[in-house]
């Protein structure tokens, strides 16, 4: 089983912004949406390309290079082209600092 992963301060990220952390060499979308945190992996799923710089639409993100949608909550795929879904992470609060856990290998 992978360990937590300290990414940021839970103060760190206003409402509606991401950062793109880096977790076990693996980069993650980290988000903040009505005040609780999400993590996806910064990959998608239609050509492979970064996808946090992406337009965010409610719990929505829009792939910047041609406008597949994903679920940030569960990583799910919204519209075309995609057809694959984002792994999603694992996200806890613990100590007022937001840890991300790679949960692929468990």
């Amino acid at each position: 089983m992978s360990d937590w992963v300290d990414v940021i301060a839970e103060t760190a990220l206003a409402e509606g912004e991401n950062i793109v952390v880096d977790v076990d060499g693996t980069d993650i979308a980290l988000f903040k949406i009505q005040g609780s945190f999400y993590a996806i992996e910064d990959i998608c799923s239609h050509d492979g390309a970064e996808i946090a710089s992406g337009l965010l639409d409610g719990d929505e993100i829009i792939c910047p290079r041609h406008g597949a949608r994903f679920c940030i909550k569960t990583g799910a795929v919204k519209s075309p082209p995609a057809y694959e879904a984002i792994k999603c992470f694992p996200v806890r609060i613990d100590n007022n600092t937001v840890q991300v856990r790679d949960d692929r290998w468990d």
